[in-house]
């Protein structure tokens, strides 16, 4: 007797652990961007380089003799290329030895969880590194003071602009004034954050950052760029269970010559900065 019509079947179940989490992934860095107040959000192109362009140039004085020649001022543009953005590839594998002493849901469905985070940390990891090279600097004898010097440069550098800034720091450098401050504290990606902080912006707060030091920018500064990962080109090749963002993707097939479940995750995520002298890096009292 061939089974029911829309019986559920093993293969639908490994679908479903693979939509719950793709889709959380996408929830969380759609919260991120949301947080951060991200305006762009650029996706890969297959065989495209991304590149901005911006105008640099002299204004002349402004002052012509009565019938004189006005003098031209000499403008100029040039292409800015970014760092080109390459997709990382996870993969782990599960025996049915494992599964058996263990149960799936332990074994398999709880490792995927904890990858989940892990490939959370790689992203910001590479963020705050990236925001380290900014080329602004900040000090003060405080983080108190080191915020408000940062949020001066940002003023300065980005005077022409309506920005909202957004502070990257240590939370072990404002531990004791977290603990008797009435604050709403919010969590989004790994990452406690205030809004308004001391009323100079939003504040996020992580070890990534080095002890003693504060990064700032404006948000409009921060770029998401991402390799759609059935995009690009990838889908002809390859499947990946991904949600609507497509800014993760999975694979998951058991493989009958070891008796493994493989679990494959796909990622190409680049948080980066358009300005790098709108990144400013703070450091409170000597930065150690």
């Amino acid at each position: 007797m061939p089974a029911e019509t829309n019986l559920i079947k093993k293969a639908d179940l490994a679908r479903v652990r693979e939509i719950e989490f793709s889709e959380t992934f996408g929830y969380s860095v759609r919260k991120l961007i949301e947080s951060l107040t991200i305006t762009r959000k650029i996706a890969k192109q297959a065989g495209t380089v991304l590149k901005s362009y911006r105008a640099k140039g002299t204004l002349g004085t402004g002052i012509v003799d009565e019938g004189d020649t006005i003098p031209l001022s000499k403008y100029e543009v040039e292409a800015v290329t970014y760092k080109e953005i390459t997709p990382k590839k996870w993969r782990k594998a599960t025996s049915a030895e494992a599964i058996i002493d263990r149960g799936y849901d332990q074994a398999v469905t709880m490792t995927t969880d904890e990858m989940l985070r892990d490939v959370q940390k790689v992203i910001r990891k590479d963020f705050f590194t990236f925001l380290a090279t900014g080329e602004g600097a900040a000090k003060g004898d405080t983080f108190q003071a080191t915020l408000a010097q940062a949020w001066g440069q940002l003023q300065v550098k980005f005077e022409d602009d309506d920005i909202r800034a957004v502070y990257f720091m240590n939370p072990l450098d404002v531990a004791d004034y977290l603990a008797t401050a009435n604050i709403t504290m919010q969590t989004v990606f790994g990452m406690n954050y205030v809004e308004n902080f001391l009323g100079l912006g939003t504040v996020f707060f992580n070890s990534s950052v080095p002890k003693g030091k504060i990064y700032a920018t404006a948000a409009d500064n921060i770029v998401l760029y991402y390799i759609p990962v059935n995009g690009a080109d990838l889908g002809e090749a390859f499947t990946f269970t991904a949600d609507e963002t497509g800014y993760i993707g999975i694979h998951e097939e058991p493989d009958y010559t070891n008796m493994t479940v493989s679990d494959t995750v796909v990622c190409g995520i680049e948080l980066f900065a358009e300005r790098l002298d709108g990144i400013i890096v703070g450091s409170i009292g000597s930065g150690e």
